[in-house]
């Protein structure tokens, strides 16, 4: 069996969005999942808008995503010898032709076709003159003028087209620049290239492309068109429906494998299930499952998949995935126990790690002053002193903070005062956190430890006294 090889061609003229990710995921999944190839390659022969920036942030978004390539990146704008010598290929079967019309010419050509009610395109005026390279002439295929150029593809069905609907289209333009759908096949022939899994905005350039690889005596790939993603009123994604680069999302504080697992699921599904690990997408994606309808990117259904993650996650995992978003924070994280600690209150309750950072304050700050004015109006009154002393006491004489002997501490409190845990508990959250939501105060006393404990008890009954 021939082994599966896929590719992501991205043009370095932006970052990476959304849509290309997709395509990228695709293609990387069907090629790991067959124990084939997944070949990075970068298409910059547009170097008035291609840029090194783009480049290096399609590469970081890539190992972001751990969208790991078997083989490249390859560049087209290093390929430009291979391209003429297939360009010479064509011109000596008699599959292209040397072409001098003008651009005007062409436009005259196409609106005379229009006049006619006829589809736009050149009109063949120098298909058969057999002229000469110039320094205007650009090179045109020569497309067939009869039959049928059918599109076999794997999800959207056989797509036919009339081949008098096609153009004699330029392959090569007059300053000797290779064009998009030549430098694409003779890419994707060259490197073995036989699936293609991409956005069904390229279904049109399929039919030019087919008549290349005849044209040049090559395998057909199997060809598999993937519906856009829209955004939640069913139009063209854009930065209103939260188009940003890939790495926007890592920076507002998604996992990378909800991030995958969100992707995959616009468009291909398995059964009702929508929670993946990586593990199981490479074991469960196929392109049979593809489906012809357009996803829809709902970004509240993304954070609600990264919060479903983020519980999944292991708590080591998640503090070396968190580490950047708390020092950015200016967090102290030389000591990683103390992190997974923190970590370990946090994960159940975060749905970003953006969330988790800012959730994580009251954990390195010396004191909680200044409480939130609403909670400390509420809760740190007078009547709550005797509370807050008694605990502070009981705290202190118990060898350790664990969350057991805790609970007898609150339970003797409770006794003494007549008091439900309620009554006790949010006086002690605001008073250890500075606000009324927080972890479970056992696991914040525990991890806070006893010394922070005691002190920031006795601070709030110190400000209760001072401001009465």
């Amino acid at each position: 069996m021939e082994s599966i090889i896929t590719r992501f061609p991205p043009s370095p003229t932006g970052y990476l969005h959304v849509g290309g990710a997709r395509t990228a995921l695709f293609n990387w999944l069907y090629a790991k999942q067959n124990n084939g190839k997944f070949i990075l390659r970068i298409e910059d022969t547009d170097t008035v808008r291609s840029t090194q920036a783009s480049v290096d942030a399609i590469f970081e978004a890539m190992e972001w995503l751990e969208l790991d390539w078997d083989e490249g990146p390859f560049f087209q704008s290093q390929r430009f010898d291979l391209y003429r010598e297939y360009l010479q290929r064509l011109l000596n079967s008699g599959d292209a032709y040397y072409c001098t019309c003008t651009p005007e010419e062409v436009d005259v050509m196409r609106k005379k076709a229009m006049a006619l009610g006829e589809k736009p395109k050149y009109d063949g005026r120098c298909r058969e003159r057999g002229l000469l390279k110039t320094d205007n002439a650009v090179i045109r295929f020569k497309s067939p003028l009869k039959g049928t150029t059918v599109v076999e593809d794997v999800i959207k069905g056989n797509i036919v087209f009339q081949n008098t609907e096609q153009d004699d289209f330029v392959v090569c333009r007059s300053d000797g620049t290779p064009t998009y759908n030549f430098v694409v096949v003779v890419d994707d022939i060259t490197m073995g290239i036989n699936t293609v899994i991409r956005g069904d905005d390229h279904v049109m350039n399929t039919p030019k492309q087919i008549l290349l690889y005849r044209a040049l005596k090559a395998k057909l790939p199997v060809f598999g068109h993937v519906p856009m993603v829209l955004g939640k009123d069913k139009t063209r994604l854009s930065k209103r429906h939260g188009a940003m680069s890939v790495t926007a999302y890592r920076d507002m504080g998604y996992l990378p494998d909800a991030f995958i697992n969100y992707l995959v699921r616009l468009g291909w599904s398995h059964g009702d299930q929508e929670f993946f690990t990586r593990e199981e997408l490479l074991e469960k994606f196929n392109l049979k499952n593809i489906g012809k309808s357009a996803g829809v990117f709902d970004l509240d259904k993304l954070t609600a998949l990264n919060a479903d993650h983020i519980r999944a996650a292991t708590v080591t995992q998640l503090a070396l995935k968190v580490r950047p978003f708390f020092k950015e924070k200016g967090y102290d994280v030389a000591r990683n126990d103390y992190l997974e600690k923190v970590v370990g209150t946090l994960h159940t309750r975060s749905k970003t790690l953006v969330e988790m950072a800012e959730g994580a304050h009251f954990y390195y700050r010396d004191t909680v002053e200044p409480y939130d004015e609403k909670a400390a109006k509420k809760f740190l009154k007078p009547s709550v002193v005797p509370i807050l002393t008694s605990l502070a006491e009981k705290l202190d004489a118990i060898p350790d903070l664990k969350e057991k002997t805790q609970e007898g501490a609150f339970k003797k409190v409770m006794e003494e005062m007549g008091l439900g845990f309620g009554k006790i508990a949010q006086p002690v959250r605001v008073a250890l956190t500075g606000t009324t939501v927080s972890p479970g105060i056992f696991e914040i006393i525990e991890v806070l430890g006893r010394d922070r404990v005691m002190a920031r008890l006795r601070a709030a009954v110190e400000f209760i006294e001072t401001t009465g």
